[in-house]
């Protein structure tokens, strides 16, 4: 089957075979219709989970009850309701940004073992994330990268970055104004347009397709 990245909540993953990684992309939450992207390496089998987001037996069923790590891309409420059941039924270590931590811990009970900043990396395997920090949506926010040996690079983007626009800030123009500059500094001026990316909630992107409109979407303020 051909990979499209249209997933619906209820529905089954759609699966995306790399030449080092496999993304398994699943919806949960009728409501806010949350991206769950389980990561496996395919040389070693280890695994890491973006964003527990919801609907725990669905994500440990996807993951055969198996995790290397599970990943908070932000702290807000919907990105990581299912944290708590799927660390306990794991024992998976937990990463998010360091200025999230404490929010993500006081709203799950769930201790972030590893905080993790911009530039430092995340192993999956044989497989290594690249973490971007992109402040604005939340402070802690973080993008995770993967370039792959034969398949290119595929960005995870949370809430930060859709097709479309940068993710909400909730009238906080500075907030806003933050999320843009980070960004179009930390996105799009260091990366090509050919890269792949996949947020935190609907249909996955191309950065190449967004490059043109970053001044448009400046102007308009969201």
């Amino acid at each position: 089957m051909t990979y499209t990245g249209d997933v619906t909540p209820g529905g089954p993953a759609d699966v995306r075979e790399l030449s080092q990684l496999t993304i398994a992309k699943l919806a949960v939450d009728e409501k806010m219709s949350n991206n769950c992207y389980l990561l496996t390496c395919r040389a070693t089998g280890a695994q890491a989970l973006i964003d527990a987001a919801d609907d725990a037996p669905a994500l440990l069923e996807l993951a055969d009850g198996a995790l290397d790590a599970v990943i908070t891309t932000h702290q807000h409420w919907d990105h990581h309701r299912a944290l708590a059941e799927v660390v306990e039924a794991t024992g998976a270590p937990v990463y998010a940004g360091v200025p999230d931590v404490e929010a993500i811990t006081e709203q799950t009970g769930v201790t972030v073992t590893n905080p993790v900043s911009h530039g430092d990396r995340i192993a999956v395997g044989d497989v290594s994330l690249e973490v971007i920090a992109i402040a604005g949506h939340t402070p802690g926010s973080i993008a995770l990268l993967h370039r792959d040996a034969a398949d290119g690079l595929h960005l995870f983007t949370g809430d930060s970055l859709f097709p479309g626009g940068v993710g909400a800030t909730f009238g906080d123009a500075d907030a806003f104004a933050q999320l843009i500059d980070e960004v179009e500094s930390k996105v799009f001026g260091t990366l090509p347009d050919d890269v792949s990316f996949y947020p935190g909630h609907g249909s996955d992107g191309v950065l190449g397709n967004e490059r043109p409109h970053l001044a448009e979407w400046r102007e308009r303020g969201w």
